[in-house]
C-alpha cells in the first residue's frame, strides 16, 4: 500500500485478550470516523470475535476491510487481519489458553509487520500475561517483549496524560525485590530515556523531571531507610552533570497531596504501585501507557482485560481512544522534531523541594 498525502500512517491495533472487554472498547472506539480520517487502521484479530461481540452487546456495525497481509491493506479504512479460525471459541470473563494464543499470535505478526514498515504505530489491547505464557509466549508484559524484539536495553513504561506523566525505575518486579533491583545506574538510565522522550516525542525542550524516594518520608535522613542518601541522591547528582534537570527525592504522599507533579514534566517513581495508582487516579480513564525508548511507537490504554466487567457493555473506550491519538501525536512530533517548539516555563521554588 503506498502512503500519500491523505493517508500519512498505519496504525496496527493488536486484540489482546478476547474473552475481555478489549472488543467492546475497540468497536465503541472505532465507530468514531474522526479516529482514521486521515490514516489507515488494522486491527489484528478475529472476525468471529468482532461478530459476538458486536452481535451481543448491540454494538455499532463497523464496516471492516478483511486482508491477509498488512502489504494489501486499503487506505483510509478499518481493515483486519484475522487470527485464529472460525471455530474460535469466547468464554467472556475467563482466562483460557486459546485467548493467549490469539493474543500472542496477534502480538508476533504486528511486530513483524512493525520491522517490515507496513505499519507505523501500534496500539495494545491488553493481554492477560498467565494466558499468554501458558501458551508459550514466555515474557512479563508488552514492554518487555518490544524491548526485546527491537534490541533495546533502555526502554521505559511511561504513563501519560494531560495533567502527568510518570515512569518507573522498576516494572513487573515482586515488591520484596524493589529495593535490591534499584541502583544510581538504573535511575540515571530511566532518566535518560524519560529526558530524551520528553524532548523528542513530546516536544519539550527543557523537560524537569522529579524523583521521588523510596521509604516512607523520604528516609527521614536516615531513620526509615539510607536508599535515598546512597542510591537516588548520587544518582541525581550524575544526571545533573549530565544536563539532565532534575529535582528530588520527594516523599511519594506529599508529593502527590500538595499537587507538586504540576511543576514538572514528567515523574520518576521508584517502583510500579508508587507511580500507577496516584497516576490512574489523576488520569481517571484518560490515562496511557507509553513505552519510551523504542525505535517504533506503541502505546495501549492505562487498564488490563476486565474480566469482570465483559460483555457488559459498560466498558469506556476512552483510554483506548487516547492511546490512538497519543500515538498518533508521537509518531508526528519523531517526523517534526526539528520543529520543536519550547514548554511554557514551570518554576520550581525552594519551599517545594523541602515539601514531606
Amino acid at each position: 500500500m503506498d502512503k500519500t498525502e491523505n493517508n500519512k500512517y498505519v496504525i496496527g491495533i493488536t486484540q489482546g485478550d478476547i474473552n475481555g472487554i478489549n472488543y467492546e472498547i475497540i468497536i465503541k472506539a472505532l465507530a468514531d470516523p474522526e479516529l482514521y480520517n486521515n490514516c489507515t487502521i488494522v486491527i489484528y484479530g478475529s472476525a468471529k470475535a468482532i461478530g459476538f461481540h458486536r452481535k451481543n452487546l448491540n454494538l455499532p456495525q463497523i464496516n471492516f476491510n478483511a486482508t491477509k497481509s498488512a502489504a494489501e491493506l486499503a487506505p483510509n479504512k478499518i481493515n483486519l487481519i484475522n487470527i485464529g479460525d472460525d471455530n474460535l471459541r469466547l468464554e467472556l470473563g475467563t482466562s483460557t489458553v486459546t485467548a493467549g494464543e490469539c493474543a500472542a499470535e496477534a502480538l508476533k505478526l504486528a511486530v513483524q509487520d512493525l520491522k517490515q514498515g507496513y505499519i507505523d504505530i501500534l496500539v495494545t489491547a491488553p493481554i492477560n500475561k498467565n494466558n499468554v505464557n501458558e501458551a508459550g509466549l514466555k515474557i512479563p508484559g508488552h514492554t518487555e517483549f518490544l524491548a526485546d524484539n527491537f534490541n533495546t536495553s533502555d526502554y521505559l513504561m511511561l504513563m501519560t496524560s494531560e495533567d502527568l506523566k510518570i515512569g518507573v525505575v522498576t516494572g513487573h518486579v515482586p515488591l520484596k525485590d524493589v529495593a535490591h533491583n534499584i541502583t544510581p545506574q538504573k535511575i540515571v538510565q530511566k532518566l535518560r530515556i524519560i529526558n530524551r522522550s520528553l524532548k523528542e516525542d513530546f516536544t519539550i525542550r527543557r523537560p524537569k523531571i522529579a524523583v521521588l524516594g523510596l521509604n516512607p518520608h523520604s528516609g527521614d535522613n536516615g531513620v526509615i531507610g539510607n536508599e535515598e542518601s546512597e542510591i537516588i541522591l548520587p544518582a541525581l547528582k550524575q544526571a545533573e552533570e549530565e544536563g539532565i534537570t532534575c529535582f528530588g527525592p520527594y516523599p511519594s504522599d506529599g508529593f502527590f497531596a500538595a499537587e507538586l507533579y504540576k511543576k514538572f514534566d514528567a515523574v520518576l517513581a521508584m517502583y510500579h504501585d508508587q507511580g500507577l495508582i496516584p497516576f490512574k487516579i489523576i488520569a481517571g480513564n484518560k490515562g496511557v501507557n507509553y513505552t519510551a525508548g523504542l525505535p517504533i511507537v506503541r502505546t495501549s490504554p492505562d487498564h488490563g482485560t476486565a474480566y469482570d466487567i465483559a460483555g457488559k457493555g459498560i466498558a469506556d473506550e476512552t483510554s483506548l481512544k487516547e492511546a490512538i491519538y497519543t500515538g498518533i501525536a508521537i509518531w508526528q512530533n519523531r517526523q517534526l522534531l526539528k520543529g520543536i517548539n519550547p514548554l511554557k516555563k514551570l518554576t520550581v521554588t525552594e519551599s517545594d523541594k523541602k515539601i514531606c
